[in-house]
This record gives C-alpha cells, structure tokens and sequence, in this order.
C-alpha cells in the first residue's frame, strides 16, 4: 500500500479472462467491420466483441421486429420488382420500431470498439498476464493452437460448432440454437432433399422465404466471427507462451537485441 493508497488485487485493464466456458479477450479490431455486422444484423457486433448480454438481447429484438413486421418477405419482393405487393404485406405497425434501435445498434458496437481497442493497446503496454487455463466441476478451458480452417469446416457443417471448436460455448450454443429453429421454420432441409431430387417446383414452394433470408446472414457472422476468434487465441497463446518463458527462464541482466 505505497502512499496510502490500497492496491487492487485485479488488473486494472485485463488482456483476457478466461471461465471454464470461454476465454472473454481484447484485440484491435476495425470498428467499421464491428459496425457492418450490425448492420447486416442488429447483434452480432456486440456478439463478436464478447459483449453477450447485449448482443443476445439485440438479436432477440430483431427476429421478434422482423419476423412479425414481415420484412424479409417485404424485401424479396421489392428486389423481384413486385413493389405494390411489399407495401402490402408490410406491417408498419412493427416496422416504424425497427430503425431507431437498428441505428443505435450500428452507433453503439462502433464506439464500443473503439473504446476496446483502446484499452488492448493499454493492456498490451502493461503486459497484463494471461490465464492459461481455467478448470470448474463442469468444464475445462485452456488456450491451446488450433487450425483456422477447421473452424471453417465445422461451421460450413453447421454454424455453432466453429465455435465449440474454439471453446466459445455462450457464442457456439446461442447461434447453433437459432440455427436449428430457423431451419426448422424455413424449411430448410427439405428444400434441399427435393432439390437433390429435381424436384425443383416442390422445393421452390415448400421453402419459407421469411425465415429463410435470416440464414445467409447467420452463416456469414458465424464463419468470420469462428474464424478471426481461432486466429486471435492463437495469438493470445504466444502471447502467454512468450511471457510465462520470459518470466520462468530469461535471465534478468538479459539485453533484448534491438
């Protein structure tokens, strides 16, 4: 306690902290990139910054707006040229809510990264020391190397499960779950079944073109949003890596060549 004043037994601004069911992290990312997801869909930037919380509920939101406003049925017919039919189907009543938080859902994730990229730089000066590991009853969570690609795989299978193999479960599980009933509603996969058959008409008329438009999206956030988190803990295990040997086996008097 130097000067009086009680030290803080945390970090101050921490570069990760690592639950038995993900590790929450800093890197620097282009706010315009954060801002773009949650253009595209209200949620996922704040999803990819680990801001959960906020991302789900924001999610939440839009299917609920979205859905019941008819928009994506709206929106296929105003890009197939059939405008009288878009204004009819629309429901104002639902849609007059959607702009205000879909603005401040793309005002918001923009500052917020900023503000985080930020306090990386800051945490990155400090050198704020990294969990490896961190164990419970229930789970286990370690940084480890894993293959980029292979996230990318497991998504293209089914989205979610690049995030499971990353170990980002609150992430993994929120977009497997919405994947699973947004297939179901679409009718998704027995549309495909008739495609493989030729059954084209069949498949034309039995997909649901309302909740089929929110899958392209889904798949989207989630291939980039797997993929950039395995780059990024790989980075935080060399960054680890590099501390743990600089601090157990580096000699002291050591000179780092410039």
């Amino acid at each position: 306690m130097p000067n009086g004043i009680p030290q803080s037994p945390k970090q101050r601004r921490p570069k990760a902290i690592a639950s038995p069911i993900a590790t929450n992290f800093l890197h620097l990312r282009n706010p315009f990139v954060i801002a773009w997801w949650s253009a595209a869909f209200p949620g996922f930037g704040h999803i990819s910054l680990g801001n959960y919380v906020i991302g789900f509920l924001l999610f939440s939101w839009e299917m609920l707006i979205n859905t019941q406003s008819s928009l994506n049925t709206a929106i296929v017919y105003s890009f197939t040229g059939r405008f009288e039919m878009a204004k009819e189907v629309v429901n104002n009543r639902w849609l007059l809510l959607y702009a205000p938080v879909w603005v401040f859902c793309i005002w918001s994730s923009y500052c917020l990264t900023v503000d985080l990229n930020k306090i990386s730089i800051l945490a990155d000066r400090n050198h704020s020391p990294i969990d490896a590991t961190n164990m419970s009853f229930f789970e286990i969570n370690s940084l480890e190397k894993r293959v980029p690609w292979v996230s990318i795989a497991w998504t293209l299978f089914t989205p979610g499960l690049g995030h499971l193999y990353c170990h980002r479960i609150p992430t993994a599980f929120f977009v497997l779950i919405w994947w699973v009933v947004i297939s179901y509603m679409s009718h998704l996969l027995q549309a495909l079944q008739y495609t493989a058959l030729g059954n084209f008409e069949q498949a034309k008329t039995i997909l649901d073109l309302e909740w089929f438009l929110y899958l392209p999206s889904i798949m989207g956030f989630a291939i980039y949003d797997a993929y950039v988190n395995t780059i990024e803990y790989n980075r935080l295990f060399d960054i680890e890596q590099a501390a743990y040997l600089t601090r157990e086996y580096q000699a002291q008097d050591f000179i780092m060549p410039v």
